[in-house]
């Protein structure tokens, strides 16, 4: 019996997969979003259809056809949905972006992809291309999600293009649809089978950590090769809820966005905030949830912060049971087999010398459930059966924690260009430290590389670590206007380089190192992976971010961006004091601290070489932001912080 199966009972695009959801469960609740008192309204697959070819309809009329590419300058919402599938159903694709963008990439990005018409979720995403909206030329028609305050309201008269906004647009499709409804109805479906799977559904522009934004061309295709397995991984009953607090531009989101209408579940829409997104968890309990590292990290140090702070009887618990309850997970691992194997290893033995821990710490771990752990899960909403991690690497101190206290928490891998999804670890055996088991749509091959470039195609055996490909129906069109890009990323035989770092495990699971061209090279010749230093080093309560640097240096410096509120505490602990924030970082009590820190955090006794002990750190006192020193899904990106930083990295050297 297969591992994996496909469902082929599927339509061949996007557009028609969701209407044939909205036939079969009309009345049942798609969309939860909070109405202007901030308590979640409901709205049915049936309403929402409805919603959608009304929109479709007055899209049409606005003269939006087949082939048009049309921006949408949004974090997600539930309007986000309606102008996608909206604009699906009209065979026109979408180029999204969120509201942390940069006016320049916005203006770049609209301008590239040739938009006549774009939506706006707000005045101010507007008033970003009206800085120089020569740099727009070819934009007609703005549409503005939110209507505009008094305030605001000279924007219509911009002198450039014409607004309109997304509830008069909405209206006069509801006008229209009512009075014809049959003969628009049938017009707009009808236009759903004309749309083949191997049109684009989206451009997405993504700038990574590398700079210039090159545009994704995603196919309708490319989501329903991921759409037909994916109930391997997320066994999702009818009606459960997903929350969603991600950028629904970000691949990784958008995916999901077509996942659960595929799983006949509903998504509520909250923000990466943590107190609005905690509330909302407790508000709606919601079965399943997808998000970033950094929002995970960012939950287990709310959490861990949170407790220290009451203080009393949960604190008390805290400290007793949660290192008890690490060690019996990693027992069970080894008990169930849930073990990465990067080299091949006996279960036996594994069984053996788990077995007698595992039955000792089972009992402390229960009753730590009893006592804390129970009251963790229920302020995180107490209905959480899985929760996944994508978008970059997952710290093991994270993963460890949220397993410990009763979350499925699963790692998945993927890329923009890859649609995204490659692997997800498996919910019956999670193997921490693996990025799960690849989605059947997709094969994999690990090859010998020389600074990012395959030095030789031959797949290496499992366990030896190179370059990752990818050859797979979710591999992207291309990069749109950018043959030349493409042709250096996809090969001739459809392998797509990922650019990362890998190994398949003897249980032929994914695991991810690094980069390539991250590597930093050492004068003495040493190659250093800096992602697994600034997770070592993050896993401290105390620091924020961190990012490694010494390439052609004779050893390694690092940017550390302290938690504040830990580091205030830590100083009125101590006594130490200081007329500012940025003063008290300069304080040589608090560098000798955080270097303290890091040096027992990264140590030949913590498994590093000596190669990859940081010589000496900066504080820096303001946060890595999204759009300038970080990408949209919480990456750094590189060369921005070393040229934003320049001086300060001089110092390290």
């Amino acid at each position: 019996m297969p591992r994996f199966t496909f469902d082929k009972s599927y339509p061949k695009n996007l557009a028609l997969m969701f209407k044939a959801r909205a036939e079969e469960l009309k009345d049942d609740v798609f969309q939860y979003s909070k109405d202007k008192e901030g308590n979640f309204k409901s709205y049915t697959y049936g309403q929402v259809y409805d919603e959608v070819i009304a929109l479709a309809v007055a899209l049409k009329d606005l003269g939006i056809n087949r082939g048009a590419n049309v921006g949408l300058i949004s974090d997600n919402r539930r309007e986000w949905a309606l102008i996608d599938f909206a604009l699906l159903s009209l065979g026109a694709t979408d180029v999204p972006r969120g509201c942390d963008s940069m006016g320049v990439e916005i203006r770049f990005i609209l301008n590239y992809a040739d938009c006549e018409f774009s939506f706006f979720e707000t005045a101010r995403q507007l008033e970003k291309v009206l800085e120089k909206p020569e740099e727009c030329p070819n934009l007609k028609y703005a549409i503005l999600i939110n209507t505009p305050t008094e305030e605001e309201a000279a924007i219509y008269d911009n002198g450039k293009f014409r607004v309109i906004t997304f509830e008069s647009l909405l209206a006069r499709g509801i006008d229209l649809y009512a009075a014809n409804k049959t003969a628009l109805q049938k017009e707009i479906e009808d236009g759903m089978e004309k749309t083949d799977a191997n049109d684009n559904a989206t451009i997405i522009f993504t700038s990574g950590t590398t700079g210039t934004p090159k545009g994704v061309m995603l196919t309708h295709r490319n989501y329903m090769a991921q759409v037909e397995v994916i109930h391997n991984f997320f066994p999702c009953k009818r009606g459960e809820t997903w929350l969603t607090v991600l950028p629904v531009w970000h691949s990784f989101e958008r995916a999901f966005q077509y996942f659960i209408p595929a799983l006949k579940c509903n998504v509520a829409y909250s923000k990466p905030i943590p107190q609005i997104m905690i509330a909302d968890m407790q508000k709606m309990k919601p079965h399943w949830m997808c998000a970033v590292p950094r929002i995970w990290s960012g939950i287990a140090k709310n959490v861990d912060r949170t407790i220290n702070k009451h203080k009393g009887w949960n604190l008390f618990c805290y400290k007793i049971f949660m290192g008890p309850a690490k060690a019996y997970i990693a027992q069970k691992d080894k008990v169930y087999g849930w073990v990465c194997q990067i080299e091949k290893r006996n279960r036996f033995l594994d069984f053996v010398t788990g077995i007698i821990p595992f039955i000792l710490l089972w009992p402390i771990h229960k009753l730590g459930e009893i006592c804390l752990f129970k009251t963790i899960q229920k302020g995180l909403g107490g209905n959480i059966k899985i929760a996944v991690s994508g978008g970059g690497a997952l710290q093991r101190e994270v993963n460890d924690f949220f397993r410990a206290v009763g979350f499925n928490l699963l790692e998945g891998y993927g890329l923009t260009e890859t649609a995204p999804v490659v692997s997800v670890r498996d919910y019956k055996a999670p193997r921490p430290g693996c990025v799960g088991a690849l989605l059947p749509s997709v094969e994999v091959k690990i090859v010998k590389e020389e600074n990012g470039v395959i030095a030789d195609s031959t797949p290496l055996p499992f366990g030896q670590k190179g370059l990752v490909l990818v050859k797979s129906e979710q591999n992207m069109k291309g990069y749109y206007k950018r043959q030349d890009l493409t042709d250096a990323i996809i090969d001739n035989e459809g392998w797509l380089n990922t650019g990362d770092i890998g190994l398949l495990t003897f249980d032929n699971e994914l695991k991810i190192t690094g980069r390539a061209k991250d590597t930093i090279v050492l004068l003495g010749g040493e190659n250093i992976e800096p992602l697994v230093i600034e997770q070592a080093i993050t896993a401290s309560d105390y620091i924020e971010s961190a990012i490694v640097l010494g390439q052609d240096q004779n050893s390694l410096g690092c940017l550390i961006v302290p938690q504040k509120d830990m580091t205030e505490a830590y100083a009125k602990e101590n006594n130490i004091q200081a007329e500012s924030y940025e003063e008290l970082l300069k304080k040589e009590e608090i560098i000798s601290y955080f270097s303290k820190t890091v040096h027992s955090l990264v140590s030949v006794n913590t498994g590093f070489r000596s190669c990859e002990r940081i010589n000496k750190i900066a504080l820096l006192p303001a946060s890595f932001r999204p759009g300038e020193e970080l990408s949209a899904k919480g990456e750094m990106i590189r060369p921005k912080i070393a040229k934003k930083y320049e001086q300060i990295i001089a110092t390290l050297f």
